[in-house]
């Protein structure tokens, strides 16, 4: 399968340094092609959403699947229920679905229409200005 592949999106802040704001471009998603999370834990400060419109009437199901990076991915894969609308999903154990290269897949259930994005706190020190 050749996955559809998207980016964490982050946000920007401003001048003040004292908001922060986001431009958000969804991917529709392409139900037999499943998504991968590009990079999805290069942030490292477990602020990954996942946010998905559901257009499927009654809902689907979303499959994250389990990485290989960590011991934890053991437990499997895990299936969520996506009620019709908006769904905000913000994944606990992250290294039991990171792959060894930062990035997340997912699966979605045959029948599944929507679309899909991801954002991110940007984590980091900024250099010292002198």
């Amino acid at each position: 399968m050749t996955r559809d592949i998207i980016d964490v999106q982050y946000p920007v802040l401003d001048h003040t340094e004292s908001v922060a704001n986001i431009s958000i471009t969804e991917k529709t998603v392409t139900q037999a092609n499943g998504i991968t999370i590009r990079d999805a834990f290069s942030n490292k400060n477990n602020s990954l959403f996942i946010v998905i419109k559901t257009t499927t009437s009654g809902g689907s199901l979303l499959t994250v699947k389990a990485g290989d990076a960590y011991p934890n991915s053991m437990l499997g894969d895990i299936v969520i229920e996506l009620p019709e609308g908006v769904s905000a999903i913000q994944l606990q154990d992250l290294s039991r679905f990171q792959k060894s290269d930062e990035s997340i897949d997912l699966d979605f259930a045959t029948g599944f229409t929507g679309s899909i994005y991801a954002i991110a706190k940007w984590a980091g020190v900024r250099p010292v200005q002198a």
